[in-house]
C-alpha cells in the first residue's frame, strides 16, 4: 500500500513542475543581526557599528552575503522598533559616519546590508509626534496632528494620551509607540525623503519592512496598495534595491501581498516548529513525501517573486529548540542544510550557525552573539533565561564537525551552485525518505537528492551523466555512487552536476 501512495505522489509531482521564478541573480545569503547583542567595539558592553565591521571578515568566511540590521535608529527602547528619527543613528550604536564605513567596507567585501524600516508607528519621543501632542494640549493648530490618528473618544486600538482626554491609535500596544497616519500625503513626502536618504545618501541596499499586515490593520487591500506605493518610490531611487516584508500570515495571504511588487515576503510557513521544514521530520517515515507535497504548495502558490525562507528570527523560539537539537546535533545540522536547498534568499539570525537558543520572552531570544567567553556583549534587558548549549564561536570554527563548519559549508554550497536558488524546481524522484530535485535555469541545472532518514541509509537512481559535486553529511558516513545509484547516509544532501568528473 505505502509503495502504491508513493509511487501515486511521484507521478502528481511530475507533472507539477514549478511555474519560472521572476529571480535574475544568484541568491544572497541574508545574515540578521541584532546590533545591539552582536560585536562590542568600545569596551561600554553594547555591540556597535564597529563591532560588525570588525565582524566582516568572519561573515565572508562564513558565506554570507548580505546582511539585514535590525533599526538602528536612535529610540528610548532596546529593541529601537519605535524610532525617534529616522534619518540618525542611535548614539549607543554609534555615527552617520560609522554606518558610511560599514557600507564601504561591506560593499568592498561584496555583501549587501538592507535595514530594518518600521513604518507602521514611531515613538512618543519622535519630534512629529511630541509637536502633535504640544498643539492638542495648547488648543491650537498642528500640520503634525495629522501625521497621527487622534480621536475625543476610546476605541478598540487607542490608547488615552496622557494629561488629556484625547486618544491616539496605537496597535502594538504599550503606549509608546502611536501608529503613522500613512493616508495623510506629508506623511508619505516624509517617508519618501527617509527612502531616498538611506538609499540615495548613505548606500543601503534596501529595507526590512516591519509588520506589513499592520500597516492598516487587517485591511489587506490598503496594505497592498501602501506597499505597491512604497515600492514604486524604492526602486524610482535605486532600481536595485532589495524589500523583503515581514507578512506573519498563511500561505495564502503572503501569496497575495506579492500583487504589491514587493521583492521578497519572509516564508513562515517554512519557519519554526509547525512549518513544514521541520514538520516534515516528525513522524517515522515518509518525511521526504511531506516535505515535496509542501513545498511544491508553496512554488505554485508563489511563481513569481523571490521567496524569503527562514527557520527563525527575534520573535521567534530558536531553532535548536523547535529540533530538540541540544542532544541532537545530526537534526540541527540537517535542519540547516534542507534550509539552504531552498529556492529564493535563505535568511539566518544570527547565532544560529553556532547552535544559540533561546525561547518565551522576546529579550531570551535575542541573547549576546557567543564569540568566546570574554568578548561579549551585554545581554539585552529583561532576560530570564541566559543558556548556551553548544560551544562558543572560537571552538566550533577550529573544530571541523561543528554545527558551525556544516552551516558553512552549506553557506559556501549554496554559493557554489547559484540554480539551487534560482532554478526552476522539478522533484523527479520521491519515495518514503528520499527525495531527488532538478533546479535548472536558463544556462545550467544541478539535482539536490536528500536523505530525511536519521536512521537509514536511502537509495535512488540518478539520471546518466550527473557526478557527486557537493555534499553535506551529519556523520562520518559519506554518499557513493556505483553506477546509476546513489546511496544516501542517515540526514545527507548531495548536490550533483553534469560538469564534475569529466
Amino acid at each position: 500500500m505505502k509503495r502504491i501512495v508513493s509511487t501515486l505522489l511521484l507521478l502528481c509531482l511530475l507533472f507539477m513542475q514549478s511555474p519560472a521564478r521572476s529571480q535574475a541573480e544568484p541568491a544572497i545569503n541574508w545574515y540578521e543581526i541584532f546590533v545591539r547583542s552582536y560585536q562590542d567595539s568600545d569596551g561600554d558592553g553594547i555591540g556597535d557599528l564597529q563591532g560588525v565591521i570588525g565582524r566582516l571578515d568572519d561573515l565572508v568566511k562564513m558565506g554570507y552575503t548580505g546582511i539585514w540590521l535590525m533599526p538602528v535608529f536612535p529610540s528610548p527602547s532596546y529593541h529601537k522598533y519605535d524610532v525617534s528619527d529616522y534619518m540618525q543613528i542611535d548614539q549607543s550604536y554609534g555615527t552617520l559616519d560609522d554606518f558610511r564605513s560599514l557600507i564601504q567596507k561591506a560593499h568592498e567585501y561584496g555583501i549587501q546590508i538592507i535595514i530594518d524600516l518600521p513604518l507602521n508607528h514611531t515613538s512618543v519621543n519622535h519630534p512629529w509626534f511630541q509637536e502633535a501632542v504640544q498643539a492638542i494640549k495648547s488648543g491650537v493648530s498642528s500640520p503634525y496632528l495629522s501625521y497621527y490618528c487622534f480621536r475625543n473618544s476610546y476605541a478598540d486600538g487607542y490608547t488615552q494620551l496622557d494629561g488629556s482626554d484625547w486618544f491616539y491609535e496605537e496597535r502594538f500596544a504599550g503606549g509608546g509607540m502611536p501608529d503613522l497616519n500613512l493616508d495623510e500625503p506629508a506623511v508619505r513626502q516624509e517617508i519618501t525623503r527617509v527612502i531616498s536618504f538611506w538609499l540615495g545618501d548613505m548606500r543601503v541596499d534596501g529595507f526590512r519592512l516591519d509588520a506589513v499586515t499592520n500597516l492598516y490593520t487587517g485591511q489587506t487591500e490598503r496594505n497592498i496598495e501602501f506597499l505597491s506605493w512604497l515600492n514604486q518610490t524604492c526602486k524610482q531611487i535605486n532600481p536595485e534595491a532589495y524589500l523583503v516584508g515581514e507578512c506573519w500570515a498563511d500561505l495564502s495571504t503572503i501569496a497575495q501581498y506579492y500583487s504589491s511588487g514587493i521583492d521578497s515576503f519572509f516564508l513562515f510557513p517554512a519557519s519554526q516548529a509547525e512549518g513544514f521544514l521541520i514538520s516534515s521530520l516528525r513522524g517515522r517515515s515518509g518525511h521526504a513525501e511531506k516535505f515535496a507535497k509542501q513545498y511544491e504548495r508553496v512554488l505554485n502558490a508563489i511563481p513569481q517573486g523571490i521567496l524569503a525562507p527562514f527557520l527563525c528570527n527575534h520573535d521567534t523560539g530558536r531553532t535548536i529548540g523547535a529540533v530538540q537539537g541540544r542532544s541532537n546535533l545530526p537534526a540541527a545540522k540537517f535542519i540547516e542544510g534542507l534550509l539552504n536547498m531552498l529556492n529564493g534568499n535563505v535568511f539566518t539570525y544570527y547565532g544560529e550557525e553556532i547552535g544559540m537558543v533561546g525561547s518565551g520572552e522576546d529579550p531570551n531570544k535575542r541573547l549576546a552573539m557567543y564569540w568566546n567567553d570574554h568578548d561579549m556583549t551585554q545581554q539585552p534587558p529583561g532576560v530570564t533565561k541566559i543558556e548556551y548549549a553548544y560551544p562558543a564561536y572560537d571552538v566550533q570554527i577550529l573544530d571541523p564537525n561543528s554545527l558551525l563548519q556544516y552551516c558553512i559549508n552549506a553557506n559556501h554550497l549554496r554559493l557554489q551552485f547559484p540554480e539551487i536558488s534560482t532554478g526552476i524546481n522539478e522533484f523527479i524522484y520521491v519515495d518514503g525518505d528520499i527525495c531527488l530535485m532538478k533546479r535548472t535555469t536558463d544556462d545550467s541545472s544541478c539535482l539536490i537528492a536528500v536523505n530525511f532518514s536519521s536512521k537509514d541509509h536511502g537509495e535512488c537512481e540518478i539520471p546518466e551523466n550527473w557526478s557527486i559535486a557537493g555534499v553535506l553529511t551529519t556523520t562520518e558516513a559519506m554518499p557513493s555512487m556505483e553506477k546509476s545509484c546513489l546511496r544516501l547516509p542517515p540526514y545527507s544532501i548531495v548536490v550533483l552536476d553534469q560538469t564534475s568528473g569529466q
